[in-house]
C-alpha cells in the first residue's frame, strides 16, 4: 500500500485539518517536550480509530515517553537518531513501528530523508532498495527542505514515496488557483493508474468493517469533491458527479481513501446511512451481508422493537438475566472441546456480549477500535488470570458435567434461563457517587464533568423513517402490521372509539381513589394557569391591542405502555388538554399481547374526555397522529414522553410540513439535582437521587452538597448504598450511578449558579430556608421546594406536571403545562384618531422597506378621512 501523502503537522494544528486523515496518517511533530507527548498522546487517545497519526520525535524526547505514545495507538515513530532507534529495538518494539533517520533500513518500518529535490540520488538509490524488499513492509519518507511544487511531489509518489508536507501547504479546494498550496487530490489521484479510455478509476466501496458495499468509478474531480465533503462522491460514466444519497437520504461519510498494491483501484470506507448502499435497498450491491454486521443491525432493530415479553426484550431489560447469560456462555465456551463446539460456544456468547453492547449504545466499530488500540500496545500487561477465576477453572476441570446453577423463567410459553444464583461481582460493589470539588477545578473541567452522557442516536432516523413514511402512505394497514409485528396483538381496528366500554376500566377502588386524587390536584393547579380576561393594552389614543388564548383543537397524548401502567402520564397530558379546552382529545398507547390497554389508562381518557385511543405504540403511534389514517383523526399538536424512537418520530413529522403538527419539546433520559446543605436528611437526600436513578442506565442524578464535610458526605454515599441494594432495580440503579457526580462547593450562591448551568429536569432544594433561594433558580424543568418535598409527589399527585424538558433544554422549554394546549392570538382596532396617530409612521416605514401597497393601505384612508372634513 502507498500512501501519497504524509501531512506534518504541530500539535497544536491536528484539530485544523481534519480532511487530510481520509488520505493517509496524520504526522504529528516534531516534538520537543515532554508536554508535547502529554498533548499528543491525549489528543491520540480520543481519536484513536478515526484518523492514523504517526509522530516525529527529537532527541530531547525520553524512551518512555515514545512508548507512552506507542502504547495509546501511534502506528510508527520517525526517529530523530540511531541511538533513538536502537533503544527501541533492544526493549522490543518491532521494526515495524520505527521509521529510521538514514540509510541503514534493515528490519525497520521505512527510511526517513531530507531532500532538496524529489529525485535526489539518495532518494532515488533508496527507493530502488528500501521498497522492494518483497514485503511490502518498508517505506520511502521525503521531507523536502523548501515547499515543493506539485511536479515534485508527484516525482516522489512516482518512486515510489511518500513526501512529507506540512498542512498550512495544503488544501482540499482543487480549483485552487493558489500558487502556495497544493492540492491533496491531485497529489492522491498522481498514484493512481487506469487503462480506460475515460480515465475513470475502478473504485471498490467497503464499509468500516471492510464489507463490500458496490463497485462505482472515481475521477480525480470526484476524489477532490469526497475529500474537501468528508462523503462518497463518485463518478457516474452517463451523470457526471454522483453525490451518493442525494436523492435517496442513503448518505455515505467518507472515512479513509486507500490504494490497492500497484495503485490501479481505489478503495473508499465509508459510514452508510440509511437502507443500504444499493439501489435495490439491500446493504450492498451483492446482496444482504450477515456475521456480526447483521447480527449488530438486528439487536439496535429489537432494542426498540422487540415486543414485551419476548426473550430479547427480557435481555434488554433485565441486568441479572444478561450478566448471567454472558457467565453460562463463556463457561460453556471454556468447557468445549470439539471444533463445531467452539465455533457453537463463541456464537452464542458474542450474542449476548452483542445484547449487552447494543444496551450500552456500543457499536462493532467501537469494539473494533479497542482491539486496535489494544494490538498497539507495547507495554503489555503479566497476563496472569485472577485467582477466582483460576480456582473456578481448576473447580470446573475437577467436575466438568457439573450444571450452572441458574433459575428458569417461562416466558411465552418456553424454558429460558434466568439469573445464576451466583452474583456477578460487582453486584455487590459500593454504589457511590464520583466527588468533584469545584474548587479545585477549571472552567474547562467543570464544563466536561457537568456534561450529561451522550446519546448516540446516529441511526435511530434510519429506523424510524421508513416505519413515519409507511405509516404516512399505507395508514391503517401499516399500523395494524406494526402492532402485530411490535406488541403481537392482532386487532381488528387500531383505534378505540369513546365512549369507553366499562369492562376495559374496571379497578380496584384504592387506584380508582389515588387516580380521582391526583386528577383533581392536577386540575386545579392548571386550571389556575387560565388567563381571567383577554390582555388590552392602548399603545396610543385610538389604538387598543389585545392578546387572547385559543385552545389547540386536536391533540395527540402518547402514553408509554404495552406491560407498563402509566396512569400518572396519562394524567400529566390529558388533565391540562381537558382545562385548556381542546375539542378533540386523542391518547396513543401500546396495547398488551391480548389487545387491551392497561385499565388506568383508559379510565384517565374516559375521565378527561378523550374521543379516541389509538391502540399502538413507537414511532408508528406518532405518524399515525401526525398524518392521520383511515380511522385516527389527524392531530394538531403531539405531546408525550417515550424513548429515543418516539422522541425521533416526533422530531421528523415536526419538521415534515406536510405533517403540519408540532411537538411539545425534545426529550432525553430523565434526571434530578439535589442541593443539600449541613442540615439535610442523608436518607432523603438519597431517595430523591435513587427515585430518578432507577428510571435508566442513561438516567443521570447529581447531589451539590454545600460545604459538606467528608463524614457528612460519607453519611450520605452510605444511605444511597443501603437504599439502592434494597431496590429490584439495582442494576439498573449502578448504570445511572456510574456517571453521576457529586460537586462539593462552599455555598448555596455557588451551588444553585451550577445548577442553572446544568439546568436540571428536576431540582430538588433540601436546604434551610428553601423557599429563600428560589429566586435564584434560573433555569429547571420542575423545584421542589424543602425536605418535605420529595420529587415523587410531583410525578403523580401535588398537581403540577411531570412532563418536563431533560438533557439541558430547561434552558429553553418549560414543562408541559395549560399553555402547551393552547395558542394565543393579537389583535388591533383603530379608531379614525388612532390611524391619523400612526399612520404617517406606517407610511414612512413602508417607503423605506419597498412596500407600497402597504403605505398606500394607510394613505387612502388618511385621504378620505381628509376629504371628509
Amino acid at each position: 500500500m502507498v500512501f501519497p501523502l504524509l501531512p506534518l503537522l504541530a500539535p497544536s494544528a491536528i484539530a485544523s485539518a481534519p480532511e487530510l486523515s481520509v488520505i493517509g496518517h496524520i504526522l504529528i511533530g516534531p516534538l520537543l517536550t515532554s508536554e508535547d507527548v502529554a498533548i499528543t498522546q491525549s489528543y491520540i487517545s480520543k481519536n484513536f480509530g478515526l484518523v492514523e497519526f504517526s509522530v516525529q520525535v527529537t532527541s530531547a524526547i525520553e524512551i518512555d515517553d515514545i512508548i507512552s505514545l506507542l502504547d495509546v495507538g501511534v502506528e510508527a515513530v520517525f526517529t530523530e537518531t540511531d541511538e533513538q532507534a536502537t533503544a527501541l529495538f533492544e526493549i522490543g518494539v518491532p521494526g515495524s513501528r520505527v521509521v529510521f533517520p538514514g540509510q541503514d533500513y534493515d528490519d525497520v518500518k521505512g527510511v526517513h530523508v531530507s531532500s532538496t529535490t524529489a529525485t535526489t540520488d539518495l532518494a532515488t538509490k533508496l527507493s530502488k532498495s528500501v521498497l522492494p524488499d518483497g514485503t511490502g513492509n518498508k517505506t520511502l519518507y521525503v521531507t523536502f527542505t523548501s515547499p515543493p511544487t506539485l511536479d515534485q511531489v508527484k516525482q516522489t509518489v512516482a518512486l515510489p514515496g511518500i513526501p512529507i508536507i506540512p498542512a498550512e501547504g495544503l488544501t482540499t479546494d482543487y480549483s485552487s488557483s493558489s500558487t502556495d498550496k497544493l492540492s491533496v487530490a491531485a497529489i492522491f489521484s498522481s498514484a493512481l493508474k487506469t487503462d480506460r479510455q475515460d480515465g475513470y478509476f475502478s473504485t471498490l466501496v467497503v464499509d468500516t468493517q471492510g464489507v463490500a458495499l458496490g463497485l462505482v468509478y472515481s475521477s480525480e474531480e470526484s476524489i477532490a469533491e469526497a475529500i474537501k465533503s468528508r462523503a462518497g462522491v463518485y463518478q457516474s460514466r452517463k451523470r457526471g458527479l454522483w453525490f451518493k444519497g442525494a436523492t435517496s437520504g442513503a448518505v455515505q461519510t467518507l472515512v479513509r481513501l486507500e490504494l490497492d498494491c500497484d495503485g490501479d483501484c481505489v478503495k473508499f470506507v465509508v459510514q452508510q446511512a440509511g437502507k443500504g448502499f444499493c439501489h435495490l435497498d439491500t446493504t450492498t450491491c451483492f446482496g444482504r451481508s450477515g456475521g456480526v454486521a447483521a447480527l449488530e443491525r438486528t439487536l439496535v432493530s429489537r432494542l426498540e422493537n422487540a415486543p414485551p415479553g419476548s426473550y430479547t426484550r427480557r435481555l434488554f431489560s433485565d441486568e441479572k438475566l444478561l450478566s448471567a447469560k454472558i457467565m453460562e456462555e463463556a463457561e460453556e465456551l471454556t468447557a468445549a472441546k470439539t471444533k463445531d463446539e467452539v465455533a457453537w460456544e463463541f456464537a452464542d456468547l458474542l450474542y449476548f456480549g452483542m445484547t449487552k453492547a447494543v444496551q450500552a449504545s456500543v457499536s462493532w466499530n467501537d469494539i473494533e477500535r479497542n482491539l486496535d488500540a489494544k494490538a498497539k500496545k507495547i507495554t503489555r500487561r503479566k497476563g496472569d488470570a485472577k485467582q477466582k477465576w483460576l480456582d473456578a477453572a481448576t473447580k470446573n476441570e475437577e467436575t466438568p458435567n457439573k450444571p450452572v446453577v441458574a433459575n428458569t423463567d417461562t416466558v411465552n410459553g418456553s424454558t429460558t434461563n434466568g439469573p445464576a444464583t451466583e452474583p456477578a461481582k460487582d453486584q455487590t460493589a459500593r454504589i457511590h457517587l464520583t466527588r468533584v470539588d469545584v474548587s479545585k477545578i477549571s472552567e474547562t473541567e467543570l464544563t466536561d464533568v457537568l456534561r450529561r452522557p451522550a446519546q448516540k442516536n446516529a441511526n435511530i432516523m434510519n429506523l424510524v423513517g421508513p416505519i413515519v413514511e409507511a405509516v404516512r402512505t399505507r395508514g391503517d394497514t401499516a399500523l395494524l402490521e406494526f402492532t402485530a409485528k411490535f406488541e403481537k396483538a392482532k386487532l381488528d381496528s387500531p383505534v378505540l372509539k369513546a365512549p369507553f366500554p366499562a369492562h376495559l376500566m374496571e379497578l380496584d377502588q384504592e387506584t380508582k381513589d389515588a387516580i380521582d386524587l391526583s386528577f383533581e390536584n392536577v386540575r386545579k393547579f392548571h386550571a389556575g394557569q387560565l388567563e381571567d380576561a383577554p390582555l388590552v393594552v392602548e399603545t396610543m389614543p385610538g389604538v387598543v391591542c389585545s392578546r387572547f388564548a385559543r385552545p389547540i383543537e386536536s391533540v395527540g397524548l402518547y402514553v408509554p405502555g404495552g406491560t407498563a401502567i402509566l396512569p400518572s402520564t396519562s394524567l400529566m397530558l390529558g388533565v391540562p388538554a381537558l382545562v385548556a379546552g381542546c375539542k378533540n382529545i386523542v391518547f396513543a398507547s401500546p396495547p398488551r399481547s391480548d389487545g387491551t390497554l392497561t385499565p388506568e389508562v383508559v379510565y384517565v381518557a374516559h375521565k378527561v374526555g378523550a374521543t379516541a385511543i389509538v391502540l399502538a405504540g413507537g414511532a408508528q403511534a406518532v405518524a399515525a397522529m401526525a398524518y392521520g389514517t383511515e380511522t385516527v383523526p389527524k392531530v394538531n399538536k403531539i405531546l408525550g414522553p417515550g424513548n429515543q424512537f418516539v422522541t425521533a418520530a416526533k422530531m421528523l413529522v415536526q419538521n415534515d410540513t406536510s405533517a403540519l403538527v408540532s411537538i411539545d419539546m425534545p426529550a432525553g433520559p430523565s434526571e434530578v439535582l439535589v442541593v443539600a446543605d449541613k442540615n439535610a436528611n442523608p436518607a432523603f437526600v438519597a431517595s430523591d437521587l435513587l427515585s430518578q436513578a432507577e428510571h435508566g442506565v442513561d438516567s443521570q442524578v447529581i447531589l451539590i452538597a454545600v460545604d459538606l464535610n467528608d463524614d457528612e458526605l460519607q453519611a450520605i454515599e452510605d444511605e444511597v448504598h443501603d437504599q439502592a441494594m434494597r431496590l429490584p432495580r439495582v442494576d439498573i440503579v449502578r448504570g445511572a450511578i456510574a456517571h453521576s457526580r457529586t460537586f462539593q462547593v462552599k455555598t448555596v450562591e455557588e451551588a444553585l449558579a451550577l445548577s442553572n448551568k446544568y439546568a436540571p429536569e428536576h431540582l430538588i432544594l433540601q436546604l434551610d430556608n428553601a423557599s429563600e433561594y428560589v429566586d435564584l433558580v434560573q433555569h429547571a424543568g420542575s423545584v421542589f421546594v424543602g425536605a418535605w418535598s420529595p420529587e415523587s409527589c410531583g410525578d403523580y399527585s401535588s398537581g403540577t406536571n411531570h412532563t418536563l424538558p431533560t438533557y439541558g433544554y430547561a434552558t429553553v422549554y418549560s414543562g408541559v403545562n395549560t399553555h402547551s394546549f393552547m395558542k394565543h392570538l393579537t389583535s388591533q382596532e383603530l379608531t379614525p384618531e388612532g390611524l391619523k396617530n400612526i399612520g404617517g409612521a406606517v407610511v414612512r416605514l413602508a417607503t423605506v422597506e419597498g412596500l407600497d401597497a402597504h403605505g398606500n393601505a394607510v394613505r387612502v384612508r388618511l385621504e378620505h378621512l381628509a376629504k371628509e372634513k
